[in-house]
């Protein structure tokens, strides 16, 4: 029966639903919408039994079957629930709040709601019957002691968890499993299974299948399905992390056998509607470790300006919508870079081989050709796809030591490529002085190198720096996205917007404040944009105090994220913004890359997932992204712990990275670890948070521990399973004294200091500290406010994004923060590996 001939038989109740047309494209016979029957038991005004709530609908016997489905599907949702009767009602109607439930490693825990409103507070009684990540309907039953909303289940929507990586633990002849998720507090009960397979023994790693969900009453029950190996085997951290954030690391079958089928090189009918660019000059330019290339430049002089020719990886062209290789990477979001291991968003035959743009060997790639002129403006830029032939692949260390350093190696390396390298290092100041004029902001960032003994343990942690090679590159592929956006706005195509909001008005409000201490003023009024904080850090730079305010600064700004939604790029100050350069590691470049194509063919691009729904694609890319970001975070800190375990008793210098109400973060020099320092140890007075001040103060005394204060600790515990190093206060503090005219106690009088940063974590290529060269330019905030999961050598990929990733820890939940760490007199590593990172993650 055809679409048309079903609607008509419809009555005029069901056809005057608000949605009724787009449930009609949906399906041939359309039920009434989710948002109509919402309305219906709103005009009701009284809880509906099944019977009934299909007869006020108008609901067929045929549909019967479906509609019972699809109001499933809303309880599920929490959109509707049933009462004790089994009618029908809306949760708001009933006072019932809905969201989903973050634990914290003391038991108790909060529903944070969908709403966004005021977090719930769960005490410990109510977490016993939900596990972290679960979604639950809760109703307000009063006031905790600090004045918080305190709630209480009523029902549980969804269960977030269903397998749980954990260690064996055996008390009084019972075995249990205890979560690696500290948020997860219940032990999980081993179901008995005298014939299974697995016989695990205290202390080892497992992964269990939860047969029995919590209850008020009883504890969870899971079975062993997985036997992972004994907690100090080397890479056990990265397969706890895998399990414990639920990254997906293995291929499906059909996507295995899909990319068995594909080509090892590039078909005479690949060619067809492209461009031929096999003769021009084009260069990869990456870290030594990399294996992926994303991208790869050209620059000439073109009249008084340039031109810049960027041609990124056609991954398109061989990832088909909607096919299982398209699926896995959409799960997957992202490529996730640990230390010594990558997992890949694409199969390696794709991202190493035949997306990668590997010298000396024909690629599929698509191509931004852009005409700059000689003030840094992009006057003109054309999309096409193209066939290019990479004529060597370099890194930015021989490129840094060929245009600044004159290395005749380097020089004899690049060769006839030299010319073109000088291009491209002029248009680089070039952009360097349309980047300052326009605002953008510039927060400063320690990078550091982990390197890695013959037994994937840390052996060492140095500082590294990036050099203007990395720069020159993250230029170029802003410029790139830039056009990429502003090419689909143009076309009034659909895309996902790489996004960074500025301040919230309670964030700005305590930052004033803040600054206001220091005789200091941000510009802007209400609404400040980036031009006024990057006047604000320039006119900060030869303070003491810069670490300090450079920081707070910092942590007043928002992460960015991925949204149809535009609203301009904060950090970067663009108008619009979005990733285009890296579809071999990022699932929104490659959905640009789908949309850009679609708009020159005059076609429209509707995503596979989701049903097509831009929003949820873009929260679902923003999440695989925190996801990777935590995982790799959590792999961090377990090595630099396994470091520091030998290492108690030592004393350390350092400085203060973060004041929370338990007590104090301090991040050591050379070592690049942080550990904390509880309040209690502090000293015989009551220390109260001081959240506007970033600071402890001291009821009786009037001491005070502030952000980027100078002490000198001790270590004195290093608790491996939870990740997580004490340092006791030896001496502090000591801080930098700021030029308001207030002073400082008498004995941090006079102190300059020049603190590690640690407003964000990002990783970084090493690089040459010399440069013939060197440019006023301190890391772009696109690799200090939000750096995209990157391998070690990609760093200057960062600068495609920017958003704060180090945002001020909430009361509520402490991170289980660990500490990074490097010996004070390391002796070189055999067969090391080396890995660099920044201090603190974010992505443009």
């Amino acid at each position: 029966m055809s679409k048309s001939k079903n609607t008509k038989k419809l009555s005029k109740l069901r056809r005057s639903d608000p949605f009724f047309e787009r449930e009609s494209q949906k399906y041939d016979f359309p039920l009434p919408s989710r948002e109509f029957i919402i309305q219906v038991l709103a005009e009701q005004g009284v809880p509906l039994p099944f019977a009934e709530l299909a007869q006020a609908m108008d609901i067929q016997p045929v549909e019967l079957e479906f509609f019972e489905r699809r109001m499933f599907a809303m309880e599920r949702d929490g959109q509707v629930m049933r009462n004790r009767r089994g009618a029908y009602l809306l949760p708001a109607k009933a006072d019932l709040i809905k969201g989903r439930v973050q634990g914290h490693p003391d038991g108790y825990g909060f529903v944070v709601t969908d709403d966004e409103g005021q977090d719930i507070f769960l005490g410990p009684n109510e977490m016993r019957e939900v596990l972290h990540g679960d979604r639950v309907m809760v109703r307000i039953a009063g006031m905790d002691r600090r004045g918080r909303p305190e709630g209480k289940v009523v029902e549980v929507l969804e269960r977030a968890n269903t397998r749980i990586v954990g260690r064996v633990l055996v008390e009084n002849g019972v075995t249990l499993v205890v979560p690696e998720n500290r948020r997860i507090s219940q032990e999980i009960l081993l179901a008995p299974a005298p014939r299974s397979k697995f016989k695990p023994v205290p202390g080892q790693v497992v992964v269990v299948e939860l047969v029995d969900q919590p209850t008020r009453y009883a504890q969870p029950v899971g079975k062993i399905v997985e036997l992972l190996g004994n907690y100090a085997d080397p890479g056990m951290e990265i397969e706890i992390a895998l399990r414990k954030h639920d990254l997906p690391f293995e291929f499906s079958r059909e996507a295995r056998e899909q990319t068995r089928r594909l080509p090892d090189a590039v078909r005479k009918m690949d060619w067809k509607g492209r461009e031929d660019l096999t003769a021009l000059p084009l260069v990869t330019i990456d870290g030594e470790t990399a294996r992926d290339f994303d991208d790869a430049v050209f620059c000439e002089r073109q009249g008084r300006g340039f031109r810049l020719v960027v041609a990124i990886a056609d991954v398109s062209h061989y990832v088909k919508v909607g096919s299982a290789l398209d699926g896995d990477a959409y799960d997957r979001g992202n490529s996730v870079y640990f230390p010594r291991r990558v997992i890949p968003m694409l199969p390696e035959k794709l991202s190493n081989g035949l997306c990668s743009l590997n010298p000396q060997v024909e690629r599929l790639c698509m191509v931004c050709d852009m005409a700059i002129s000689q003030t840094g403006v992009i006057k003109q830029y054309r999309f096409y796809p193209a066939v290019m032939f990479s004529k060597a692949r370099l890194t930015y260390n021989q490129v840094a030591a060929a245009l600044y350093d004159n290395d005749p190696a380097a020089l004899e390396l690049v060769g006839g490529l030299l010319p073109h390298l000088q291009n491209l290092d002029k248009l680089f100041r070039v952009l360097l002085k349309a980047r300052a004029k326009r605002g953008a902001i510039d927060f400063e960032t320690q990078e550091t190198r982990m390197i890695f003994d013959d037994n994937g343990k840390i052996a060492q942690i140095v500082p590294e720096s990036r050099n203007d090679a990395h720069r020159l590159i993250e230029e170029c592929m802003l410029a790139a996205n830039v056009c990429a956006s502003e090419f689909l706005q143009a076309q009034e195509h659909p895309a996902l917007y790489r996004v960074h909001e500025g301040p919230t008005p309670e964030k700005l409000a305590k930052l004033r404040d803040f600054l206001g201490e220091f005789g200091l003023q941000l510009g802007g009024g209400e609404e400040p944009r980036a031009g006024d904080y990057a006047k604000l850090l320039a006119s900060i730079k030869e303070r003491p105090d810069l670490q300090l305010l450079q920081t707070v600064m910092l942590r007043s700004l928002r992460q960015a994220v991925y949204s149809p939604d535009n609203v301009g790029h904060f950090g970067l100050a663009y108008e619009a913004y979005t990733h285009f350069t890296s579809p071999i590691r990022r699932y929104p470049d490659l959905l640009v890359h789908r949309a850009i194509k679609a708009a020159l063919l005059g076609e429209r691009y509707v995503p596979a997932q989701d049903n097509g729904d831009w929003d949820a694609i873009g929260m679902h890319c923003s999440m695989t992204e925190r996801r990777a970001d935590e995982a790799d975070r959590d792999v961090e800190n377990w090595l630099k712990c396994y470091y520091m375990q030998d290492r108690i008793g030592e004393e350390f210098e350092g400085s203060v990275s973060a004041v929370v109400p338990f007590g104090l973060f301090v991040a050591l020099d050379d070592v690049f670890v942080e550990g904390l320092v509880h309040i209690s140890d502090l000293g015989s007075d009551y220390f109260h948070f001081d959240d506007a001040q970033h600071a402890l103060v001291g009821e009786r005394s009037g001491e005070r521990y502030r952000l980027s204060d100078r002490v000198r600790i001790q270590l004195v515990r290093v608790n491996m399973e939870a990740s997580k190093i004490d340092f006791r206060l030896v001496k502090g503090p000591e801080r930098a004294t700021a030029r308001t005219g207030k002073t400082a106690r008498d004995r941090d009088r006079g102190q300059e200091v020049s603190a590690p940063p640690v407003a964000v974590v990002a990783e970084a290529e090493p690089t040459p500290k010399s440069r013939r060269r060197p440019v006023k330019a301190a890391a772009p905030v696109e690799a200090a406010v939000e750096s995209a999961p990157r391998p070690a050598s990609r760093a200057r990929k960062a600068a495609a994004d920017t958003a704060p990733a180090a945002k001020a820890a909430k009361p509520k939940t402490p991170p289980a923060k660990t500490g990074k760490s490097k010996p004070a007199k390391a002796k070189p590593a055999k067969a090391a590996k080396a890995r660099t990172t920044k201090k603190a993650k974010s992505s443009v």
